[in-house]
C-alpha cells in the first residue's frame, strides 16, 4: 500500500500526550501550520501559540487545560487534543483518552522524564489506544539514536519500533531515513523536507536499522519471518500493512523523529497518522459502541465561556447529529443542542450538524456533564466509559474576599468543578470552612485564577485546619445545676453526670441510669442535647470523643422545670467536669501510601521521617517496572504540603492516596504550640 490513498475512515480525533514541557503545543502548532489551518506557527513564549490561549496557560507558560484545534489533511480531517503534561492537569488527559482514534507520545531524550512518560504510556496501554512515540527536539540530540531507544524501552511494556533514523553531519542530525518507504531526507527550517539519495554510509545505516524493524514486526506476522529467515525482501505493501496492523493491535509502538519548533519530522508524521491509525469505526468498536442508527457521542470536556455559555465537548462516535436535536445524556439529563461548533482553539465557527467522527462543541447542554454518553434517541443510552477522577492530594480554605460575593462564589466552583472534576470542594463542619481540594499547588493557584479573572470573584486562602479533637483520661462524677428566678416561671434543671474515657474510636455514648423518678423521663432527651452541647469544644478548645456520659441522678421542680433548663443544665455540668478528667489532645493519624520511581525511595524515606511519618514497609509496585510503593502512618498536620516535596523529589511523577486511621495523643511541647495557635486563631 505505501503511500497509496486508503479508503477514508471519517474524521479523525488524536490526541496530543506527553511529559511536561516535551513540546505537545508546540508540535500542534507545527502540525496547523503546515497542514494550513494556520498562517504561521505561533509560539508558547510569545503567548502567540493556538493552544495555551487562556490567561492563566499564557500567564505561566504551560498547559493546564485541554486545547482541541481541527485540520485538514490530503483530504482527511483531523482534531487533535493537546493534553497537559503535567501530573496536576492529568485528568483532562484521562478524560479524552477513551474516544481518540490514536494518541501521539511527545518526548525527549531526557533520562529524568522517564518516569512520566511511562504513567502516560501506561495509561495508553490500560485502554487499548493505538500510539505512536515523536521523539522530539531531535536536532538538540547528544546521543545516539539506539541509545535513547534502549533508555525509552522501560517506560513501555510493547516494544518501541524506530520507524526512522537520523542523518548525522557534524555532529548535529540534519534530516532522517524512513525505513518502512526506504527513503532519506533533509530537514529545511519551517519547509517540506527535501529528498536526497539513499547511499553510502547512510545506505548501510538503513538496511541494518530496516532489517531490525522488521525482527520486530515478524514477531507477529509468521509469513514476515519467514521471508526474512530465507533473506527475501517483503513487499513494501506488506510491511506498511503490518506496522498499522500491529499499531492498532498495540503489539508495537512506532517511533518518529523530529523537531516541532522548527516544524520537522511533522509531515512524516501526518502520514503516518493518515496511513496506520486507525477511525471512528474501530473506536467504536473498542468502546463497544452498540449498532443503532442513532446518534452516540461522548462528552471529553466541558467549558463555561464568558459570552458563549456552556459548551460541551464531544466525540461523535456513531451516527448523525443535527443542530436543535435534543440530547439524552447517560446520567438521566435531556437537553436540546443550541448551536453545533468546530472546535478549532476559539470555538466559534457554526456548524449545522456532526458525522460519525467529528469532535465539536454542543453549546448549552446544561444538565449534561463531562463523561457523559449522549444520544438523540427516545432513551437515555447506557454510560460507554467511566472516568474516576485522582484522589486529590493538596488542600486550601478559600473565601470570597467581599463576603457579598459568598453566593457567586458558590457558583463559580460548582462550574469549575464541571469544567475540571479532579477540583473538589469540601464543606468542614468542625472548622466551617470551605476547603477546595486539587492535584498539586498549581493546580489550585490556577483554580484561584480562573475564579478570580473569569468568574469575577476574588478569594483569600489559607491552610485548611486540622481536625484536632480531645478525650479525657479520668473518670469523675459532676452535678450540673440551672437555677434561674426572674418573675413568673423560672428555669430549674438538676443534673449528676458521670463522665468516663472510651476507648480510643468508640465516639460518644450516653446512657442514663435514673432511679425513682429524680429526673422525668421526658427530659432526658434535653439532657443528652446539652451534653453533645459541651462535648463540642472542650477545655483545650476542640471537639471531645470516645467519652461516655451516663445520667445517674438529679432533681427537678414541677413548675419551673423545662427542656431548655436540663439541657443547660447538662451543658454546665460537661463544662465543669472536663477540666477535672485530665483533657489530652488527639490528633488524626492517616495511612499514605506513596507510588514512586524506584530510584527516589532513599529520598521519599527520609522526607518520611522528617514529617513524623512511621514507615510501615515498602514493595515493588505491582506491574510497574522501577517503581516502590511506600506505606506509612502519618500525622494529619503534617501531609499538608507533602505532595510539594514528593513531586520536587521525583521530577513530578510521584503521587500518594491517604486514608484516615485513627487518632492519636499529643502530648508537650507539641500540643502546647497547637492548643496556643489555636486559641490565637480563634
Amino acid at each position: 500500500m505505501g503511500q497509496d490513498v486508503r479508503s477514508p475512515r471519517g474524521p479523525r480525533c488524536i490526541a496530543l500526550v506527553g511529559p511536561f514541557q516535551s513540546g505537545k503545543t508546540t508540535l500542534l502548532e507545527a502540525i496547523l501550520a503546515r497542514t494550513g489551518a494556520i498562517p504561521r506557527a505561533g509560539s508558547v513564549d510569545a503567548g502567540t501559540s493556538v493552544g495555551d490561549a487562556t490567561p492563566e496557560a499564557r500567564h505561566h507558560k504551560m498547559t493546564v487545560g485541554l486545547t482541541a484545534a481541527t485540520t485538514n489533511f490530503m483530504g482527511d480531517s483531523y482534531t487533535f487534543l493537546d493534553c497537559p503534561g503535567s501530573v496536576e492537569f492529568a485528568h483532562d488527559m484521562r478524560a479524552v483518552l477513551p474516544a481518540v482514534d490514536a494518541a501521539v507520545v511527545v518526548c525527549e531524550a531526557d533520562e529524568k522524564k522517564l518516569p512520566q512518560l511511562q504513567i502516560i504510556l501506561r495509561e495508553l496501554e490500560e485502554l487499548k489506544i493505538p500510539r505512536f512515540l515523536f521523539l522530539n527536539k531531535i536536532d538538540r540530540a547528544s546521543q545516539r539514536i539506539r541509545e535513547t531507544l534502549a533508555t525509552l524501552q522501560p517506560a513501555s511494556r510493547v516494544p518501541l519500533v524506530l520507524r526512522q533514523i537520523p542523518i548525522w553531519k557534524d555532529e548535529l542530525i540534519e534530516g532522517f531515513v524512513d525505513l518502512a518507504l526506504e527513503r532519506a531526507f533533509i530537514y529545511r527550517e519551517h519547509k517540506a523536507s527535501e529528498v536526497i539519495a539513499l547511499e553510502g554510509g547512510n545506505l548501510d545505516r538503513e538496511k541494518e536499522a530496516r532489517f531490525s524493524m522488521l525482527e520486530k514486526l515478524a514477531d507477529h506476522d509468521d509469513a514476515l519471518m519467514e521471508q526474512l529467515l530465507e533473506d527475501i525482501q517483503p513487499p513494501r505493501d506488506a510491511v506498511f500493512d503490518d506496522l498499522a496492523r500491529e499499531l492498532r493491535e498495540g503489539l508495537i509502538c512506532p517511533v518518529l523523529l523530529g523537531a516541532a519548533a522548527r516544524e520537522n519530522g511533522v509531515l512524516r508524521l501526518m502520514k503516518a497518522l493518515r496511513h496506520e491509525s486507525p477511525g471512528v469505526a474501530e473506536t467504536a468498536r473498542r468502546l463497544g459502541v452498540p449498532d443503532t442508527k442513532d446518534a452516540l457521542g461522548y462528552v471529553f470536556k466541558t467549558l463555561h465561556s464568558q459570552h458563549g455559555g456552556k459548551l460541551s465537548l464531544t466525540r461523535l462516535l456513531a451516527g448523525h447529529l443535527d443542530d436543535g436535536a435534543t440530547l439524552q445524556s447517560s446520567s438521566g439529563g435531556s437537553s436540546r443542542i443550541s448551536g453545533i461548533l468546530a472546535v478549532n482553539g476559539a470555538y466559534d465557527t457554526k456548524r449545522a450538524s456532526a458525522e460519525a467522527g467529528d469532535t465539536v462543541a454542543l453549546a448549552k447542554l446544561d444538565p449534561i456533564k463531562t463523561g457523559d454518553t449522549v444520544s438523540n434517541g427516545k432513551t437515555p443510552p447506557a454510560a460507554l466509559i467511566t472516568i474516576e477522577p485522582t484522589a486529590p492530594v493538596l488542600a486550601i480554605s478559600i473565601a470570597a474576599t467581599d463576603r457579598k460575593d459568598d453566593v457567586k462564589l458558590g457558583q463559580a466552583m460548582a462550574r469549575l468543578h464541571e469544567e475540571d472534576p479532579s477540583l473538589v470542594v469540601v464543606q468542614n463542619a468542625q472548622t466551617h470552612d470551605t476547603v477546595l481540594w486539587g492535584q498539586g499547588e498549581m493546580h489550585l493557584r490556577v483554580a484561584g485564577e480562573r475564579l478570580r479573572d473569569r468568574f469575577g470573584v476574588k478569594v483569600t486562602s489559607h491552610p485548611p485546619g486540622i481536625g484536632y479533637q480531645e478525650t479525657i483520661r479520668k473518670p469523675i462524677t459532676q452535678r450540673g445545676r440551672h437555677k434561674k428566678q426572674s418573675g413568673g416561671h423560672g428555669q430549674f434543671g438538676d443534673v449528676v453526670l458521670d463522665i468516663r474515657p472510651l476507648p480510643r474510636g468508640d465516639g460518644f455514648k450516653f446512657a442514663e441510669k435514673v432511679v425513682g423518678g429524680a429526673v422525668p423521663r421526658n427530659y432526658i432527651p434535653a439532657v443528652e442535647e446539652g451534653v453533645v452541647d459541651g462535648l463540642a469544644r472542650g477545655p483545650l478548645g476542640f471537639p471531645v470523643t470516645d467519652v461516655q456520659v451516663t445520667l445517674t441522678d438529679g432533681s427537678y421542680h414541677s413548675v419551673d422545670s423545662s427542656d431548655l433548663a436540663f439541657r443547660t443544665a447538662a451543658r454546665i455540668g460537661l463544662n465543669e467536669g472536663l477540666p477535672q478528667c485530665q483533657p489530652v489532645l488527639l490528633e488524626p493519624i492517616h495511612m499514605v501510601e506513596i507510588v514512586c520511581p524506584t530510584d527516589a525511595t532513599a529520598r521519599i524515606n527520609a522526607i518520611l521521617s522528617a514529617r513524623r511519618g512511621q514507615i510501615l514497609g515498602f514493595d515493588t509496585r505491582d506491574g510497574w517496572s522501577g517503581w516502590d510503593c511506600v506505606r506509612a502512618m502519618m500525622p494529619e498536620a503534617e501531609i499538608g504540603e507533602l505532595i510539594v516535596e514528593l513531586r520536587s523529589a521525583t521530577a513530578g511523577a510521584g503521587s500518594f492516596t491517604r486514608q484516615f486511621d485513627h487518632m492519636a495523643e499529643v502530648t508537650g511541647r507539641a500540643a502546647d504550640q497547637i492548643i496556643a495557635a489555636h486559641q490565637h486563631a480563634a
